[in-house]
């Protein structure tokens, strides 16, 4: 039973950024815009939070220190899209190519000012921010002891933001519209929907959502940030094509992902019984989502416009 606990509260520190990361490029990529840039934008949001608590955690609260720290994460992120969004919407550039440049771009200016300001590169913290025991709902029998003890906050702010993406691709009227301007532009011009908006609107919400992951994945798994992330924002790329593009099923393909990451980098007793090498599990995410794509290219709810310009006027 312990060694499933440990487990199960491993698995929701990769799973949980995983899933808000995958959610992020599913807005930008519903919309009509590839975002490649997903890891440079969770390594811009992880520098500005990890920068914030590195200077204030000792005079604030953990917990509401941890939730301004994903305040400033999810701006700087979108500030960062901003510039992905100008290039692919307004100029009408390459969008693969302007992901790459800022996913470049990324790291070298989290170093370069980590070094302006402190002298060395890696940004410290001290890690207050586990939640031992949620009041009473950690005395909850099973339950209690899976999601409401040794957990952090921002596991529950995984689950919110997975239901709010939900109920606004497919509940609300922006949904709509977001939905349409990456599947059939032009008809969505035709009826008079502003694309650029929309699709502004997309790219900034993924931005917003990946720099929040990348505060969310350094948390729980290091006490220092050296602009990287491990390669999280093109996982996330992976989770969000094995997910299909759909809310629900990216959450069970990042849960998927999260659980072979953990074994591949637990090490639990009874695994290791079985002689398998720990690259195997991290291999099997990949290969499962090669199959999955292809047995479902032709039935890919991915948008059908999904990296095509669109020029206002022409219909």
């Amino acid at each position: 039973m312990s060694d499933i606990l440990f487990l199960f509260q491993q698995t929701m520190f990769f799973f949980i950024p995983l899933l808000i990361v995958a959610l992020g490029g599913l807005f930008s990529e519903r919309s009509g815009i590839i975002n490649i840039a997903l890891e440079g934008m969770m390594i811009i949001g992880a520098f500005a939070g990890i920068f914030f608590i590195h200077f204030f955690q000792e005079a604030m609260d953990p917990q509401i220190c941890l939730l301004v720290a994903l305040l400033i994460a999810g701006l700087s992120g979108t500030l960062f899209a901003l510039f992905h969004a100008i290039a692919s919407i307004n100029m009408k550039a390459d969008q693969t190519i302007s992901g790459t440049a800022l996913n470049m771009f990324a790291p070298a200016f989290c170093i370069f000012v980590a070094r302006l300001v402190q002298q060395t590169q890696q940004v410290e913290f001290s890690n207050t921010f586990r939640i031992t025991k949620v009041p009473v709902l950690g005395d909850i029998p099973f339950i209690g002891e899976f999601l409401f003890q040794n957990t952090y906050i921002t596991n529950f702010l995984g689950i919110l933001i997975l239901i709010l993406s939900w109920l606004i691709l497919y509940k609300t009227r922006f949904g709509l519209r977001l939905r349409s301007c990456g599947e059939l532009p032009q008809a969505a011009d035709s009826a008079g929907i502003n694309v650029y908006k929309i699709r502004y609107a997309g790219t900034l919400i993924s931005g917003f959502l990946a720099g929040i992951g990348g505060l969310i994945f350094i948390v729980p798994t290091s006490t220092n940030f050296n602009a990287d992330v491990a390669g999280y924002g093109f996982l996330a790329l992976a989770v969000l094509i094995f997910g299909q593009w759909k809310p629900w099923h990216i959450a069970g393909a990042a849960f998927f992902f999260g659980f072979m990451k953990t074994i591949a980098s637990a090490g639990l007793p009874f695994l290791a019984s079985l002689a398998i090498p720990n690259y195997f599990y991290k291999i099997t995410p990949y290969v499962a989502t090669l199959i999955v794509l292809a047995f479902t290219s032709k039935n890919s709810a991915a948008p059908r416009a999904e990296g095509e310009p669109f020029d206002k006027g022409k219909r």
